[in-house]
């Protein structure tokens, strides 16, 4: 999910001292508590703390208790700036943020402190001035959960207390109302009872492994994106899982993702697992001369990519290692750009409004005070920025501008998806890259003979398909629309005399492409629905005496008590309707 707001913004400031207050509150607690890290996240806070004793649930209603009393008596927060030395006598007891502060020495760093009554806190800050800017009555602490120090399973286990924090009681209240909804969607949950995925120790953390039902909708999903793709002119191509490591030095992405890679050695060379796809695609581009009358080259893919995540931050389908990747990459001129984004565009709305996502737009610009922090000509990125706000503009879309947010290689259009219970995701984006081209010293030929760089558009659709999985697993609840299900139409016969009429019913379906399953478990019809329920299959078909002498079925819907009788070439007709208009 994403997050508005920034450091300076009053929301940030009042999540962060509520981080400190409940710090304040947990040292009162426990004297000889270790402090660990507590910042701000979206909708609220954390803090991990090293104690003797593992924490329960009315450890939580005591602190919030003692943090809403804190609240009461307008504690000021005080930013104090000290030295090196003094900074380590300050923490001597605090084996944490002794290691923090030995990193903000090496890194030259400045070194405060805020200090809020009793309690005195290695940050950066910022915070509000007194707790007086903190409604009492707009947090609450959430949730209890294991934590190792810095994400790494090398480091000891600390406790982490969540907590939200609004500005509002109601924001609080519709809060938690959310919060309610969605964890009766988790994803994790609905995907073991829905039979989607699983995990395996043996295979690994992180690591994803498809059921059927699953492999099912990642099919779907990838069929869907060939289509909406293909028919823009987009090619499609293949590469392998692994490359070189010069691959990724030349790239770039060596240094910026060097905790995260996978590295294999083969007999002669070192290898790693690809973290990303966009050198491999560049590859494709170099292999071949191109002039500027064959440009745009649109190349798409969905492929694997890997990143070797801290257990700590795994999390079922939205957080793994092994990721399935929705990418697309496009060379072409300066002056193509405009029409290859709207055309992006195109299938990025057509895309999300078929799962039901409104999207919020945000476009991401440089810091045009800072220009040294960005690669390419001051007149490249004025021309690439005025081109994507002409995008969204000539389309009429509402959007708000991001300054200082692009990326160092390039601006791009973020799209943020709302689902169902009203959550922001961030899914799409198109993304202007100056920084590939250069490095890996791309070329095309002019009207003139002469060599120019083109421009490198990244472009996700659906992303992380893993993420974006969770998602819609969470969105719909489970129960996806027809054409998704990894079971559209269920059979249920009455008994053992029905059961051959409703096999060949289900071979009917089969060959038209409805994906069946006949329940012959010698169980009650009414176990049997109930079942089919769970499952969230869209459409019921019980078959008993009545359909054995009839070309009636009896047709019950997912969640309707009402059953319909319908002819079945009328049932296959709106079956098929329903998968080819993806309802």
């Amino acid at each position: 999910m994403s997050s508005q707001e920034g450091p300076q913004d009053q929301i940030h400031k009042i999540r962060h001292s509520a981080s400190h207050l409940m710090a304040t509150a947990v040292m009162e607690f426990f004297p000889k508590a270790k402090l660990g890290i507590g910042p701000v996240i979206e909708n609220g806070f954390y803090y991990d703390f090293g104690l003797d004793r593992p924490l329960i649930e009315l450890d939580l209603k005591k602190i919030e208790k003692r943090m809403k009393k804190l609240i009461a008596q307008n504690i000021s927060f005080v930013r104090k700036e000290v030295a090196s030395e003094e900074a380590k006598k300050l923490s001597a007891a605090q084996p944490y943020k002794l290691e923090l502060i030995h990193d903000l020495i090496r890194d030259k760093k400045p070194i405060t402190y805020y200090v809020s009554g009793s309690f005195t806190d290695l940050c950066g800050g910022p915070h509000v001035q007194s707790t007086k800017e903190v409604n009492m009555d707009a947090i609450k602490l959430i949730s209890i959960a294991g934590a190792y120090w810095r994400g790494s399973e090398k480091n000891p286990m600390l406790q982490r207390i969540y907590g939200v924090a609004f500005e509002t009681k109601e924001q609080l209240d519709e809060y938690l109302k959310q919060r309610e909804e969605a964890e009766k969607r988790d994803h994790r949950r609905l995907g073991q009872e829905l039979q989607l995925f699983t995990f395996s120790d043996l295979v690994g953390a992180g690591l994803p492994l498809y059921l059927p039902n699953g492999t099912v909708l990642i099919r779907e999903i990838s069929a869907f994106l060939y289509e909406l793709k293909t028919a823009q002119g987009y090619e499609w191509v293949d590469i392998p899982h692994l490359a070189k490591d010069t691959l990724y030095k030349t790239s770039g992405h060596w240094d910026k993702f060097a905790n995260d890679i996978f590295h294999v050695k083969g007999k002669t060379d070192e290898f790693v697992l690809k973290p990303m796809n966009c050198p491999h695609h560049v590859m494709l581009y170099a292999a071949l001369p191109h002039s500027y009358r064959e440009l745009p080259v649109r190349f798409a893919e969905v492929t694997k990519q890997y990143r070797d995540e801290q257990t700590g931050e795994l999390h079922g389908l939205s957080r793994v290692r092994s990721i399935t990747i929705d990418d697309t990459h496009i060379f072409c001129r300066v002056d193509q750009v405009l029409e290859e984004a709207k055309t992006a565009y195109k299938i990025i709305k057509q895309f999300n409004k078929t799962f039901g996502f409104h999207l919020d737009i945000e476009l991401s610009t440089r810091d045009p005070k800072q220009p040294e922090k960005y690669l390419g000509e001051d007149a490249l990125w004025q021309k690439a920025q005025a081109t994507l706000k002409q995008v969204l503009d000539e389309l009429k879309l509402e959007y708000t501008i991001h300054e200082g947010e692009a990326a160092f290689y390039g601006p791009k259009i973020d799209f943020k998806a709302k689902d169902s219970i009203g959550r922001y995701w961030q899914l799409s984006t198109i993304q202007l890259d100056f920084n590939l081209p250069e490095r890996f010293k791309l070329e095309y030929a002019d009207s003139e003979g002469g060599k120019q760089r083109p421009v490198m558009i990244h472009i996700a659709v659906a992303g992380s398909m893993e993420r974006f999985l969770s998602i819609l697993i969470e969105h719909y609840a489970g129960a996806f629309p027809t054409w998704l299900s990894p079971i559209q139409v269920a059979i249920i016969p009455v008994g053992k005399s029905h059961v051959v009429l409703s096999k060949k019913l289900g071979k009917e379906l089969a060959s038209v492409g409805i994906r069946t399953f006949v329940n012959e478990a010698n169980e009650t019809v009414g176990y049997k629905i109930r079942n089919a329920e769970r499952k969230k299959v869209p459409y019921m078909l019980v078959i008993g005496d009545k359909e054995m002498k009839s070309s009636k079925l009896h047709v019950r819907l997912r969640g309707k008590k009402n059953i319909a009788v319908l002819a079945k070439k009328t049932f296959i007709t709106h079956i098929l309707s329903e998968i080819q208009k993806k309802k």
